[in-house]
């Protein structure tokens, strides 16, 4: 899915951060909404692609040393300006992103029953300091609830693509962004709460609210080609192609709980599922892309998902 050339992208949305070493403790209490696939090698279990990683807060910050310097951003503002910017530029097309996302979700929310009110997006790399703990690039996109935002790393991209076997193109990518954004949604819903019961397994709640994230995700595709810059009256994005569905769908498949315990040359263990399998993924995903409409993506309301 590339952008239209000509729309005008809005780099106050998306801030950088200087990653570093971490510091002391961890921030507040909360969940980071994510996790990475440098950290699978580790613990393939614990902490797999964009699923809920539990992490209990320590004592908080006491040295304000601890917490990672944001930037100024001026790079983006220089180097992201259109469309054409964001078909160019993997940090680009984030921000392109999140300008998309926050425009549909005004009104997407709409069909939820509740008010939008955008989140913060960071680039960052390294290790920083979150209001969920101590987040790290190993750990790949992740969302906290506690200060309501998504951070990226977006070296993750090539290894979503070269060490997991996703197609190349933007989807992929957008879709990344797209996940993250639906756990913000579920932050605003409340449903972000359910995973607290701690279960795993293909119908728990972990995977429910992932597959729940995936097909917002497939909501905010559809509609993104008709989903206009404010500043232009275009459409950010262009209409997606089969290519672009194919090379969604890879990613779905390349991040679902079997693939990666396959990948990471473990067994397939069902009830230790946190995500939802290749299938589950790219089920969801569809579903919210065909349907349009994020009412269509209650997972907690099936017997089954």
């Amino acid at each position: 899915m590339t952008f239209n050339p000509g729309s005008r992208l809005d780099t106050s949305q998306v801030s950088k951060r200087g990653g570093g070493r971490s510091g002391g403790g961890l921030g507040g209490p909360g969940i980071k909404i994510g996790g990475g696939l440098g950290g699978l090698v580790i613990m393939v279990i614990m902490a797999l692609v964009f699923g809920p990683e539990v992490i209990t807060g320590g004592q908080g910050f006491t040295d304000s040393s601890q917490v990672d310097r944001q930037t100024t951003g001026d790079d983006l503002a220089t180097k992201c300006r259109t469309g054409e910017d964001a078909n160019e530029d993997v940090e680009c097309r984030v921000v392109g992103t999140v300008n998309s996302l926050n425009q549909y979700w005004q009104e997407g929310v709409h069909d939820l029953g509740v008010a939008y009110r955008a989140p913060g997006a960071v680039l960052t790399s390294g290790q920083w300091q979150t209001a969920c703990g101590t987040g790290s690039s190993a750990m790949g996109p992740f969302y906290c609830p506690g200060d309501e935002t998504a951070y990226f790393d977006v070296a993750f991209f090539a290894q979503l693509r070269d060490r997991f076997g996703a197609e190349q193109g933007p989807l992929p990518e957008e879709y990344v962004v797209a996940h993250e954004w639906g756990h913000h949604i579920q932050t605003l819903t409340g449903d972000i709460q359910r995973t607290r019961d701690g279960q795993t397994g293909p119908q728990s709640n972990a995977v429910r609210l992932e597959l729940q994230a995936d097909c917002y995700a497939g909501v905010w595709a559809a509609n993104a080609a008709v989903t206009p810059d404010p500043s232009t009256g275009e459409p950010y994005l262009q209409p997606l192609t089969t290519e672009d569905i194919s090379a969604a769908l890879s990613a779905a498949e390349a991040i679902g709980d079997d693939s990666i315990m396959e990948t990471s040359g473990g067994r397939v263990i069902p009830e230790n599922f946190t995500h939802g399998s290749a299938e589950q993924r790219q089920t969801w995903f569809l579903r919210g892309y065909r349907d349009g409409r994020p009412s269509a993506c209650n997972t907690f309301a099936v017997d089954r998902v």
